[in-house]
Parts: structure tokens; sequence; C-alpha cells
């Protein structure tokens, strides 16, 4: 690196000393020996898979020819070896994060080899999500055993599968309430993440397995009242907008915050598919029995993510000001009061279409403050949208049409051109 061969020309002319070129010298040394361990890590990781991949092959391809007894010995040699290597890794390398995940990577995938050929061998019943809970129930000690955050990953995607195989894919459908606690079970080891190691590779995967595994399993809970579940996952997604913008989150880099994304994305998406006065006349067709209703799965759990949604609102908000209110943060209490009027009142589209011209407009006038060119144009980009719906939804004529699409065009133009010019204008 050049600017260490110039450290000694540095040092004779007097610009720095030699205590802050060995800083230097340290610095570049430990940043260099982080990449080389991060590369480590990975290929260790991809040796480990492969390692497994090809042995499970290997055995495959000579499968039919050998005896029960052979096939029994090797069903459960993924599983002896995987073993091994991890108490090797916990004994001698300890201190190894390549060591640990690789070995444990290995192991994962040596429990669900060795279920499923013993299975096969001895013909033991069983459907796939059972199989998968199963694997899962097994793998979970070695995410806390290992501290292995790749096993931790896998388990997260492993539960999510098992929850879609029974609720989605299955038939007839079976309930999933197993996830919940599963999902539970992991996140000691993700708090740990954020404690130790909180800009990690492996917390930035946790920050977006977490919600997506979350937003995909959350419809397995509706059963007769799915309209409901739009409230649900508004809550959702406001109670991620809103973890996605404290202070831990808001200091990393965008890629890291996925709850932010997925918050805003969702709840701009949802309200864009509201803002169609189709679906409120469906709604409106609706009768509820209050009784009845109260002990459905989709009310219970509306309930419980706005009343933990409020909670967090008020966690973010208690040490601000009004004026520093983000345009979507109190977005999921004006929706599940505009969602109940919708069952009476036909207005409610209006009142769905107003508030996301609010929200891009606030969005604006945010990113315009904050001189910040991506949130100026996703508030463009949402006024956009909307117009676009409305061009397919409305009785306008072509030329309104046009004119409005012209305006906004005109506006993408105007606002960036002015935010780069004042940018400009600030640096001189």
């Amino acid at each position: 690196m050049s600017i260490l061969k110039d450290l000694q020309d540095l040092i004779e002319a007097d610009i720095i000393t030699q205590e802050t070129a060995e800083k230097i010298k340290n610095h570049y040394k430990d940043k260099g020996d982080s990449s080389i361990n991060r590369l480590f890590v990975v290929f260790g990781i991809l040796g480990a898979i492969l390692v497994g991949l090809g042995i499970i092959l290997i055995i495959a391809h000579n499968w039919d020819e050998l005896s029960k007894t052979i096939k029994t010995i090797f069903a459960f040699l993924p599983l002896v070896i995987g073993q091994l290597l991890c108490g090797y890794a916990l004994i001698k390398k300890n201190q190894s994060i390549a060591w640990k995940e690789s070995t444990s990577t290995f192991l994962f995938f040596g429990v669900g080899a060795s279920i499923s050929l013993v299975s096969q061998v001895y013909n033991i019943p069983g459907d796939l999500s059972t199989f998968i809970l199963t694997w899962m129930l097994i793998c979970l000690p070695i995410v806390y055993v290992m501290n292995s955050s790749l096993t931790s990953l896998f388990f997260i995607v492993g539960i999510t599968y098992y929850a879609t195989e029974t609720s989605y894919w299955s038939s007839p459908s079976k309930e999933s309430y197993l996830y919940w606690p599963l999902l539970l079970s992991i996140l000691p080891h993700y708090y740990q993440l954020f404690k130790k190691r909180p800009k990690s590779n492996f917390m930035v995967l946790h920050n977006w397995f977490v919600p997506l595994s979350v937003l995909i399993v959350l419809g397995t809970l509706a059963d007769k009242e799915g309209e409901l579940m739009m409230v649900a996952y508004f809550s959702l997604f406001g109670l991620f907008y809103l973890i996605g913008n404290l202070d831990f989150f808001t200091e990393q880099k965008a890629r890291s915050n996925g709850y932010k994304l997925f918050g805003s994305l969702g709840m701009i998406i949802l309200l864009l598919t509201l803002s169609f006065s189709e679906i409120w006349e469906d709604l409106r067709k609706h009768e509820y029995v209050f009784k009845e209703l109260i002990t459905t799965p989709e009310f219970i759990v509306s309930v419980i993510l706005t009343a933990l949604t409020s909670w967090m609102f008020y966690v973010y908000q208690k040490n601000k000001s009004i004026e520093d209110i983000k345009p979507l943060a109190p977005m999921f209490i004006v929706f599940a009061i505009t969602f109940i009027i919708g069952h009476y009142f036909s207005f409610a589209v209006v009142l769905i279409n107003l508030l996301v011209l609010a929200i891009g407009i606030l969005t604006i006038r945010n990113g315009a403050e904050k001189n910040h060119l991506g949130i100026l144009n996703y508030g463009l980009a949402i006024i956009a949208i909307l117009i676009t719906c409305r061009f397919f939804d409305t009785d306008l004529s072509f030329v309104v049409r046009g004119i409005l699409f012209v305006l906004v065009g005109v506006g993408f133009f105007a606002t960036n051109y002015w935010m780069l010019r004042k940018r400009k204008k600030n640096e001189h």
C-alpha cells in the first residue's frame, strides 16, 4: 500500500512522528487481517457445504447396492463427523469464527441428512413439515453451543419453511403456531450479536431475515376473517418502521436496515392497494358478529400488534418533539381508524388517497429539509404511483391524465435540479 511506503519520508520531513507512523501501520495491518478473516470464514463455510454435498452424492450413487447395516452406518456418518469436527473446533479452535461457523454448517446439514436417510432405510412415515420441524429442533442447540450465526440464519429459514409448508401448501392446511416459540428461541442469539458484533455481516443478515420471516408467516394466522389481517399487517409494518428508526439502526448503513425498508414499503403498498374503491365495497358487504369476531385469531393478532406498535411509538417519540415525527410513524393509528370507518362509510377510500398524498408531500419536504435526494425522490415516486393508480380508476379524460403525468415529470426534474443547485451553493 502506497501510504505505508511513504511513511518513512513523512517521518523524515517531520510531518508525522514515529509513534503516529506505528499507529498507521497497525491500523492497516488490523484492517488487512480483518479482510483475510472474513474471506477465511466465507471459504470455510463454502468448503463445509461442498464437502457435505459431496459425501451425500457419493453415498447416493451406490445406495441401492449397500446392505441395510451399511446404509445405517452411512446414515449416521455425517452426524458423527459433524459432531467430531464441532468438538475439535470448540476445544482447539474456540477463537476461530471460521472453524466454528464451517463445522456448525456441516453438522447442521449432517443432521438433516441423517434424519432423512434413517427414515428411508427403516421406512419411517412422516410428512415434509414434520421432518423440517424435527430437524430444526435438533439443530437449535448448535446455535448456542457453537455460537454459530450462520446456523441461526439456517434455522430461521427452516422454521419459516416449516410454517409455510404446514399452513400455506399442505392440504388440508394445519396451524403452525410452533413457529412463534421457535422464532423467540433464536432471539437471545440475535441480541448477543447486537451487543457484541453490531456491525458484522451476520448482524446485517439477521436484520433482513428476521423481519422477512415474520412477514411471510404472519399470514398463516388468517382463518375466517382474513380481511382483518390488513390491520395486523399494517401494524406490523408500522412496528418495523419504528424499529428501523431507532438510534442503533439510523447509525448504520441503509443496507443494514431491513426493518425500515420493509416497514416503509409495506405501508405504502398496502395504502395504494386500498386506494381502489372496489376493495372497500367488498368490505362493506361483510357482516360481523362481535362475539364471534373477538375470538378469531385475526382479531387477536391485530389487537396485539397494534398495542405493541403503540408502545414502540411511545418509546420512539417520548424524547422527541411533535415536529420530529416522521410522516409514516403514526400511520398505523390513522389506518386502523380509517379501516373501521370504511366498513360503514364509502368516503374511506377518499381518506386513503388523501393519506397517501399527504405522506408523499411530507416525505418530499423531509427530503428537502435533510438535503437528501433519495428521500425526496421517494416522496415523488409515491405521488407518481398514486396518480398512476387513479389513471386506471377514474373517468378523467386522457388530456387531464396526460397533464397530470407531465406535471409529475416536471416535478421530478424541478425538485432534483433545485436540490442539486442548493448542494453546489452550500459547497461554495
